[in-house]
């Protein structure tokens, strides 16, 4: 089949497209014309913005893609302007999914796969939840809940029926290679300078996804029939007060000190210290039965804070 990568430079999209083209598709990487030079080998490179509506609908029309991949965030800016980066990220799952949905219908593309996220689910009900799990758009950190509302806004855009067939997958909290929790990470980073301590008892629960999993899970949703929004994790959803300490022992790190809950948010941000205190984990079933996928990784406990 004839694919299209959207966001062909990132942390997933980048092996996305080595993945697809072993499997005999004819791939077009998209990148911005700052990303150019770190495109991955592909069948052909196409260049556009996802805001620039007009560009974007050229590019992917020359591209001819049967079926397209939503892979695109501005996340590479975290490490030096965190704000920028989830605003940009906020447009591109908004806009920028509006002008990609737009541009698949108009070159004649049957599917659309799009990248969201498995740990936006309000902390509510069972510990380890399921998609129908109500997303956390109301949450106290205004910051979080314009993120959130943008995750829900990318899901309501994708469509499930009509010319275009659309797959959501919710990636867990992604590690290996080029994430913030590899040995190089900023994550890393932190726990090897103390700097992040374990909240209270640990309660939160993640649900993580090694980058190669996600994917296998990407290359299975390109080549399967099936349509709606999959949680994409790993089989073992976990509370911080495992799988912290052993990231900390992996990375030869010091043992995370305990702080009291109240003063996480502080001292942490909003975000990690929901993370580490109230998060709930992902339940997989669905998309193991609907895309015929599994992790080849399915516990954190084999590769977190190894590479």
């Amino acid at each position: 089949m004839r694919v299209l990568v959207a966001g062909a430079t990132g942390v997933i999209g980048h092996p996305l497209v080595g993945a697809l083209r072993a499997r005999g598709h004819e791939v077009s990487a998209l990148v911005r014309q700052g990303s150019r030079a770190r495109a991955p080998e592909a069948d052909q490179v196409v260049v556009a913005d996802a805001l620039d509506r007009e560009a974007l609908l050229s590019a992917v029309s020359a591209a001819r893609p049967e079926v397209v991949v939503h892979q695109m965030t501005a996340l590479r800016l975290l490490r030096d302007d965190p704000p920028a980066a989830f605003a940009l990220t906020a447009r591109l799952r908004t806009e920028g999914t509006a002008h990609l949905v737009e541009a698949a219908r108009a070159a004649g593309a049957r599917r659309l796969v799009a990248q969201s996220v498995a740990f936006a689910a309000a902390p509510a009900g069972e510990p380890v939840l399921d998609e129908d799990a109500p997303l956390y758009v109301d949450a106290p950190d205004p910051g979080w809940a314009a993120t959130v509302r943008a995750v829900a806004e990318l899901e309501r855009l994708v469509p499930d029926s009509g010319p275009v067939a659309g797959v959501v997958l919710r990636y867990g909290t992604l590690y290996g290679p080029r994430t913030a929790y590899a040995r190089t990470g900023g994550t890393a980073r932190a726990v090897l300078a103390g700097k992040l301590p374990l909240p209270g008892g640990g309660a939160g629960i993640m649900s993580f996804l090694h980058v190669e999993d996600a994917v296998g899970a990407t290359v299975a949703a390109v080549e399967s029939e099936a349509t709606g929004v999959f949680h994409v994790t790993d089989d073992d959803p976990a509370p911080a007060a495992q799988w912290l300490p052993h990231y900390a022992r992996m990375l030869a790190g010091p043992s995370p000190r305990t702080i009291p809950a109240a003063l996480a948010p502080r001292l942490l941000g909003w975000f990690m210290a929901h993370q580490l205190t109230a998060a709930h984990g992902a339940a997989n079933d669905r998309a193991r039965t609907a895309l015929g996928w599994k992790p080849l990784r399915p516990s954190w406990r084999d590769g977190l804070g190894r590479e």
